[in-house]
C-alpha cells in the first residue's frame, strides 16, 4: 500500500494549514527523538513526517502534489475499468475468474 503525505500526518486531503501544523507538532512530540518508549526505531517515520509537512505547507508544492495524486488515481481507475471491461467481454460468460481478482482481494484484505 502506498501512503501519502496526508496519511503520514493523519489528515484528510482538504486539511487546512492550521490543522497540518497541529498534526505535525503532535507527531513530532510523539516521535521526535526517533524512538518510542518501547525502543522502536521511528527515525524513518520522522523523516516522512518532515517531508509531508514541508510539501503540504508550501501552497505551490501542495498543488503539484495533489495533482500528482489525482493523476495516479485516474490512471488506477482506468486500469481497473480496462480490466473489468476485458473480463466482462468474455471471461465472465465462460465462468472464468479474472487472474487479477485474487490480487484485488488480497489488496483489499491488507
Amino acid at each position: 500500500m502506498n501512503y501519502t503525505h496526508y496519511d503520514y500526518l493523519g489528515l484528510a486531503p482538504d486539511a487546512a494549514p492550521a490543522r497540518i501544523e497541529v498534526a505535525y507538532l503532535a507527531l513530532l512530540e510523539r516521535f521526535g527523538y526517533g524512538t518510542t518508549d518501547a525502543g522502536q526505531d521511528m527515525s524513518n517515520r520522522v523523516v516522512m513526517i518532515h517531508a509531508a509537512y514541508n510539501v503540504l505547507m508550501d501552497p505551490d508544492a501542495r498543488t503539484r502534489y495533489d495533482a500528482t495524486l489525482a493523476r495516479e488515481a485516474a490512471m488506477a481507475d482506468a486500469e481497473l475499468k480496462a480490466s473489468l471491461d476485458q473480463w466482462d467481454s468474455g471471461a465472465r460468460y465462460r465462468g472464468e475468474d479474472p487472474a487479477w481478482l485474487d490480487d484485488t482481494y488480497a489488496a483489499i484484505a491488507a
